[in-house]
């Protein structure tokens, strides 16, 4: 049984990709003190509880229990480590596609999660590391992450009007605060750039690993950072253009970002 679980569901654009680059780049120097089961590890329940937060029917949240049940049956023997669940889709889908305008799936989701390892785990230490962000940064960073990953074609303007509340992630995890039976810490992207583990310092932080193997981690380069502007306005044109052509869109998309060299 692991001593230590950390749950560590995002949020979406908060440098979550790149803590998980950190741990997969560390993962030999961290293994001796925690486990990992990081984002393409649960797959299966991923899918599951995005489509909780789709849809909100106790079905899909059964079904996402039963996901997260069987990824805890699947975990070999790690007696006196830390173990940290890393995804940001345990959140859900990101909000602002559609009618999915904000995290309120989050707090259900996570206090299934957290009762379920409360069940197979009684004697460990379970918390929840909640990674946030400024507002007004967040919008515009979500808000290009859809127009590249999707169909988007509002501007950002009126995507901010539209799904402004959602932005406020503060607020989010103090409401999963109040609901979950195990503590929930967070810390915002703009105060953890220059910590020295970057966005992935205040996670670590909570594993107490011994000071001779923070002294020897690396860091990677930030992962998913956002496109130059240019090539993110030819994406929201291609959207707009190719907006009743899914498979028109896809390439063009598709050409855009190879001619950039980031496909």
């Amino acid at each position: 049984m692991p001593r230590r679980i950390i749950l560590h569901p995002g949020f979406h654009k908060t440098g979550t990709s790149s803590v998980q680059a950190t741990l997969r780049a560390n993962r030999a120097l961290l293994k001796p003190h925690v486990a990992l089961r990081l984002r393409w590890q649960m797959k299966d329940l991923l899918h599951a509880a995005r489509g909780y937060s789709t849809w909100r029917d106790p079905l899909t949240r059964l079904k996402a229990e039963y996901r997260f049940d069987a990824l805890l049956d699947a975990l070999p023997r790690m007696p006196r480590r830390t173990l940290i669940l890393s995804a940001e889709e345990l959140a859900g889908h990101m909000p602002g596609r559609g009618d999915l305008a904000d995290y309120s799936a989050a707090p259900v989701l996570l206090e299934t999660f957290t009762r379920s390892l409360r069940r197979r785990f009684p004697r460990a230490e379970i918390m929840v590391y909640l990674s946030t962000r400024d507002p007004a940064d967040w919008i515009a960073s979500a808000y290009w992450e859809h127009v590249k990953a999707s169909s988007m074609t509002l501007d950002l303007a009126t995507f901010t009007a539209r799904y402004a509340p959602a932005a406020d992630l503060d607020t989010v995890a103090e409401t999963i605060a109040r609901r979950l039976p195990c503590p929930v810490h967070h810390a915002r992207l703009e105060a953890c750039r220059d910590l020295p583990l970057g966005p992935a310092t205040p996670l670590l932080d909570l594993c107490a690993l011994p000071p001779e193997v923070l002294a020897q981690m690396t860091v990677p380069p930030p992962e998913n950072q956002r496109l130059p502007a240019e090539l993110l306005q030819a994406l929201l044109d291609a959207n707009r253009q190719h907006a009743d052509d899914p498979e028109a869109r896809r390439r063009a998309k598709t050409a855009l970002l190879q001619q950039a060299g980031t496909a």
